[in-house]
């Protein structure tokens, strides 16, 4: 793993991105993007040698890191062997993925459609409980992420969905657990927790509980905020779920396959959702791959009636041969293990210390390797740093942040006010420590902006 600069090949590969690729979520004119030239393992680097610590997984799916040999050397296999087949057919790859997955998911989550990501995973996780309850309306939070297609970005509680908000697509918002900025007035976690839940109950009733289909939550949100619910709220809202005959959809596509430090975030909390969506995990990235895992009482709706769902690609081979030698290198190499064993000896304690060092961390929340740090104004009046949804000079003390933590060879994962520490679930305690040292040195930056 020796980067070898070649600047003219970067700026080729550049100046073709500049000319042809159409980027996601972005201002085309407006954007710079690296060009990266390889990465192994929890590193990569740009075509000019330099090399960074990735604290991203690359949006929070390599969760076996870069380039590992066996993933790669599963995919090589399965090209030679068979690269593609219809879904109508069985094949042994998707299989054993399935399989393997059902192994994993908790309770009778033991049926599993396989989708291209997760986003479509949601969609058919919304389409399928609509069918089944035959009703129309799904209930979902805000300071939540769910996908870029029409109706994973009407679920979507961030501002990613103004732009596409149809206004017509069944989908109600609530407010989740989240003591820090508490919606409730909560001062305690048992607050936040009884009154967010009588909140969405209040909502269902008002709603009319016969027209809800859904209700879907991230098991603990993402890319809005890593948000860890309290004891006892995604238990209650099972129940609450059970009592109005409403499925329960755990949208796991960020926190699943060892991110939290257990095979899924659910099982932190022994809830068992109606439908689990996953992806990136799955197989770290490698191919696109994402699913539904279904209870009994959902397949059986479809038992002899049709599913009127499909796609071409559906547990694509490469994928599904991806997805098992990721699962098979986790259990051998005791990767979730690994995640829940530094996140709570290394990252947590080490975030903390952080915390109390640096006059712009407002919080620190998270589990396994999933963190968030909260940077403010104040820790006092807990003013963010930048406000919600910032962009240009009101987004310049994050933009200062993540351009510290670049130049100290760390690459962050920075969405508004926040900067997330996600790196790879099979991370090692050094490289761990690498990063923490330089972002040590970035929230220096972030702190000149405080009051």
């Amino acid at each position: 793993m020796t980067p070898q600069p070649n600047p003219e090949a970067g700026a080729a590969v550049k100046a073709a991105d500049r000319d042809h690729v159409f980027h996601s979520w972005s201002a085309q004119e407006l954007i710079d993007p690296l060009a990266v030239a390889g990465a192994e393992g929890s590193y990569f680097w740009d075509y000019d040698g330099r090399r960074y610590l990735d604290f991203s997984s690359g949006l929070v799916y390599t969760n076996v890191g870069y380039q590992h040999p066996k993933v790669v050397a599963a995919i090589q296999e399965q090209a030679a062997r068979m690269t593609t087949f219809a879904p109508a057919f069985a094949i042994e790859a998707r299989s054993e993925a399935a399989r393997l997955i059902a192994e994993r998911t908790p309770g009778d989550l033991d049926k599993i459609f396989f989708t291209n990501g997760g986003a479509d995973a949601v969609e058919h996780a919304i389409r399928m409980a609509r069918l089944h309850t035959g009703r129309p309306k799904v209930l979902s939070a805000y300071r939540s992420y769910h996908g870029g297609t029409q109706q994973a970005v009407n679920i979507t509680g961030d501002p990613r969905r103004w732009a596409s908000d149809s206004g017509t697509a069944g989908v109600v918002h609530f407010w989740a657990p989240y003591l820090y900025r508490s919606r409730f007035y909560a001062e305690t976690e048992e607050q936040e927790c009884a009154r967010a839940l009588e909140h969405l109950e209040t909502t269902i009733a008002f709603e009319g509980p016969s027209t809800v289909a859904a209700i879907i939550l991230e098991t603990i949100p993402g890319t809005a905020g890593i948000m860890v619910p309290p004891p006892g709220y995604l238990a209650g809202v099972r129940e609450l779920c059970d009592k109005y005959g409403i499925v329960f959809v755990l949208d796991e596509v960020m926190a699943g396959f060892g991110r939290t430090g257990e095979w899924f975030a659910a099982d932190l909390f022994d809830v068992t959702p109606d439908l689990l969506t996953f992806a990136k995990g799955v197989n770290s990235g490698y191919v696109p791959l994402g699913g539904v895992a279904i209870s009994g009482a959902i397949a059986q709706t479809f038992g002899k009636r049709p599913y009127p769902g499909g796609l071409t690609y559906s547990g694509h081979p490469l994928a599904c041969a991806a997805a098992v030698a990721t699962i098979d290198v986790m259990a051998e190499e005791g990767v979730v293990e690994n995640a829940a064993r530094l996140g709570a000896s290394v990252l947590g304690p080490e975030l903390r210390e952080l915390a109390a060092r640096h006059p712009s961390v407002g919080e620190v929340r998270g589990v396994g390797m999933f963190w968030a740090l909260e940077l403010v104004r104040n820790q006092e009046t807990r003013e963010p740093l930048v406000p919600y949804n910032a962009a240009g000079e009101a987004n310049a003390p994050m933009a200062a942040f993540a351009a510290a933590a670049k130049g100290s060879g760390l690459w962050p994962f920075v969405n508004m006010n926040r900067t997330h520490v996600v790196p790879p679930c099979n991370i090692t305690e050094a490289e761990l420590k690498e990063g923490l040292a330089a972002l040590d040195a970035a929230l220096s930056v972030a702190d000149e902006y405080t009051e």
